[in-house]
């Protein structure tokens, strides 16, 4: 996938009004930082994104981005299914946290979701994205299905759980991003 396709498939999950003022935001399981680029492409050019991966590597890479992009981008190298500990950020909450291809890796995604929400400020969103139509494989272990979104945000704490975007997988199934506002 490419940013241009990233940008096209997070966009409506992220919100109009995240382009209209700085925000804090995380992408948890970065990778590599397509997403990471995705997100600073659609939130105001002042926000912050804190691209959290546990794999070297990875990090590696997203030093590289933040070094090239406009908006700051902060890489992390931490294991976000084990709480969520960002440098500078302390106790403070997010305006966001966006978890591209990354909550299919954990088993108990209810768990965690629910430990993330709670970092995540009151009318801020988590937005997925995730297979559908996908049986599980090692690539993607734990597939969420669209049609089980809702009912996983809404036991993490999140309401008004929506899939705001499609597009077909080179791979199998389809991709959905969605979102989750914490009220």
């Amino acid at each position: 996938m490419d940013v241009n396709d990233a940008v096209a498939l997070i966009g409506g999950a992220v919100g109009a009004s995240a382009s209209a003022s700085a925000g804090v935001w995380a992408d948890l399981g970065a990778g590599t930082g397509t997403f990471t680029r995705a997100l600073a492409r659609v939130l105001d050019p002042a926000s912050t994104i804190y691209a959290v991966d546990h794999d070297p590597r990875s990090v590696t890479a997203l030093r590289s981005l933040a070094a090239q992009s406009a908006t700051r981008v902060v890489p992390v190298k931490a294991d976000f299914t084990h709480g969520l500990e960002l440098p500078e950020l302390g106790a403070s909450l997010l305006d966001g946290i966006l978890l591209a291809n990354s909550l299919h890796f954990v088993r108990d995604a209810a768990r965690v979701l629910t430990q993330l929400a709670q970092r995540v400020r009151l009318g801020g969103r988590v937005v997925v994205v995730e297979y559908d139509r996908r049986a599980p494989s090692r690539w993607v272990p734990y597939p969420i299905e669209a049609a089980h979104w809702p009912r996983l945000a809404e036991s993490a704490g999140l309401s008004g759980a929506t899939v705001t975007a499609t597009l077909p997988s080179v791979y199998a199934g389809v991709l959905y991003a969605g979102f989750a506002t914490r009220t």
